[in-house]
C-alpha cells in the first residue's frame, strides 16, 4: 500500500517564504526521508505582484494561487505555513487553517506573542498543533529545547540578546566609537536594519519574543504592550567608552525572571560585566541564557535572523509535524498558563544604575546631588568626573549606584532635574550583574 503524502501549503512569498518554498522543493526527498513519509509542497498563496518575481517564475506555475478559498480547498493539504507576518490578516488565516483541521507552522512572532494562547486553545479543540520555532530565535534551536529538554526545570531566569539589528548597531558603536545615527545608517545600508527600524531599535521585536518565552517557560500570559520596553536610540558613543572603563559592556537585553509568584519582564539597554558571555555576543548574532534550578545556566547562540537560518527552523517544524501525523502521534505542545502569577510592576524592580549628567561647576554641586540620592535611599558606589567645559563652567559626571528600586531612582532623577547644580541628565542605564 502506497504511503500517504503529507501535503504542505504556504502563505507568503517574501524573502523567508520564497526560501522556504525552495527548500521544500529542492530537498523534498531528504525532507521525506527525515519525516519517514512523503512531504509535498502543494500550494502557495501569493499576492498578484509575487507572480512576477524571478523566484516565482522559476517554480511550477500550478503551485501558485492568489485566491484564498482555492488555497484552503487544496486537496490533501495537512500543514499550513504562515510567513506573511503581522496580525492582520494572519490571525484570520491561522483560525481558518486550525478550524479546518490543518496543523500550523509559523515564524510570526507578533501574532504568537499577542494571540498565541487563544490560538493554542483553538488548536487544542481541533486536535492540531501550532509550531513556532522560527518566531523567537530564527535558526537557533530554542523553543524545542525549552519544551522538551529543559521541561524538568523550574526556569528562574532568561537573559536574551534576541535582536540582530540592535546588536549589530551596538557592536559598531562599541568597536568604532561612533554614535547611534551613523551606526543605524550603516546597518540599513548593509540590509541589517529596515527602512523603518522602529520595532527593532525601540525593543518591540525583542518584547514579542520575550512574551513568547515567558509564556512557554514561566506559564504566565504576558501582553507585549505591558512589557516595559526601552530602546537604544538614546545611547551615545561616550556611554560605551565609560562602560568599558568601568568594566562593562552595553547590550539590549530581554529579561524574564520569576520569584515568589511574581514574574519580571522587561527590555532595555543594560550594563553587563565585560567578562560575561553575553558581553561577547557581537554583530548580528543572538544569544539566550536560560537559568534552570536543576541544569544551572544554559546558553543558546547563533544567527537569529535571515532567510536561511529561519527556513531551517520552519522546515524542521514541518518535518516534525509530518512525522507526528504519519505516526498518529497527537502529543502536541500547548501553553500551560497558571492563574495567580502576576507581572511585577516596573516600579518595584531592583537594579544598580549608571547615570551620566552635565552639572554646573560650582561649590557643593556633588554634595547636593548626593543629598537627593540619599533622600530616596540610593547609595552611590562611584562618582567620576569625566569632562570639563571651561567656557560653560560645566562638567560631565558619571555616577554608579548600589541596588535601588526603579521607583526611587525615577523620583530621584525628577528631583535632580530641579537642582540648579544639574544642567542636564544625559542618560541612565540599568546594570545587570
Amino acid at each position: 500500500m502506497e504511503q500517504k503524502a503529507i501535503g504542505v501549503g504556504l502563505l507568503g512569498f517574501g524573502v523567508i517564504g520564497s526560501q522556504v518554498a525552495r527548500v521544500l522543493l529542492d530537498r523534498e526527498q531528504r525532507n521525506s526521508e527525515q519525516a519517514g513519509c512523503p512531504v509535498v509542497l502543494r500550494k502557495i498563496k501569493v499576492i498578484e505582484a509575487d507572480l512576477a518575481k524571478p523566484k516565482a517564475k522559476a517554480m511550477p506555475a500550478e503551485l501558485f494561487t492568489t485566491d484564498e478559498d482555492e488555497f484552503y480547498n487544496t486537496p490533501d493539504m495537512d500543514i499550513v505555513i504562515e510567513l506573511i507576518g503581522g496580525v492582520n490578516p494572519a490571525l484570520l488565516y491561522h483560525e481558518r487553517a486550525i478550524k479546518s483541521g490543518k496543523h500550523v507552522v509559523t515564524a510570526n512572532k507578533e501574532l504568537i506573542a499577542k494571540h498565541g494562547f487563544e490560538l493554542m486553545e483553538l488548536a487544542k479543540l481541533n486536535n492540531v498543533s501550532i509550531s513556532y520555532e522560527a518566531a523567537v530565535g530564527g535558526g537557533i534551536p530554542l523553543i524545542g529545547p525549552l519544551q522538551k529538554d529543559l521541561i524538568a526545570n523550574n526556569i528562574e531566569g532568561i537573559y536574551a540578546i534576541i535582536n540582530g539589528t540592535t546588536n549589530y548597531i551596538i557592536t559598531r558603536m562599541t568597536t568604532e566609537d561612533i554614535d547611534f545615527p551613523e551606526a543605524l545608517a550603516e546597518a540599513q545600508r548593509l540590509g541589517y536594519a529596515e527602512a523603518n527600524p522602529t520595532n527593532d531599535i525601540e525593543g518591540k521585536d525583542a518584547a514579542y519574543k520575550l512574551a513568547i518565552m515567558a509564556a512557554l517557560t514561566m506559564e504566565v500570559k504576558v501582553n507585549p504592550e505591558d512589557i516595559f520596553c526601552e530602546g537604544i536610540s538614546k545611547l551615545e558613543s561616550r556611554d560605551f567608552r565609560y562602560a568599558s572603563e568601568l568594566g562593562y559592556a552595553i547590550k539590549l537585553l530581554a529579561i524574564a525572571k520569576q520569584d515568589s509568584g511574581f514574574v519580571e519582564v522587561h527590555v532595555y539597554p543594560a550594563f553587563v560585566p565585560a567578562e560575561s558571555f553575553l558581553a561577547k555576543v557581537d554583530g548580528v548574532y543572538n544569544a539566550v541564557l536560560v537559568e534552570g534550578d536543576l541544569v544551572g545556566k544554559v546558553t543558546f547562540w547563533g544567527e537569529g535572523a535571515g532567510a536561511s537560518p529561519t527556513s531551517s527552523a520552519v522546515v524542521a517544524n514541518v518535518i516534525q509535524t509530518a512525522k507526528k501525523i504519519d505516526n498518529g502521534d497527537t502529543s502536541y505542545n500547548y501553553w500551560k498558563i497558571k492563574s495567580g502569577k502576576q507581572v511585577k510592576p516596573m516600579s518595584e524592580i531592583i537594579n544598580r544604575y549608571y547615570i551620566r549628567m552635565a552639572i554646573n561647576d560650582q561649590p557643593g554641586a556633588l554634595a547636593s546631588i548626593a543629598g537627593v540620592f540619599g533622600d530616596y535611599g540610593i547609595s552611590i558606589s562611584a562618582a567620576l568626573q569625566k569632562e570639563d567645559n571651561i567656557e560653560e563652567k560645566s562638567a560631565e559626571i558619571v555616577i554608579m549606584t548600589h541596588p535601588a528600586s526603579e521607583e526611587a531612582m525615577r523620583t530621584a532623577l525628577n528631583q535632580l532635574n530641579d537642582l540648579t547644580a544639574v544642567k542636564e541628565i544625559n542618560n541612565f542605564i540599568r546594570v545587570e550583574e
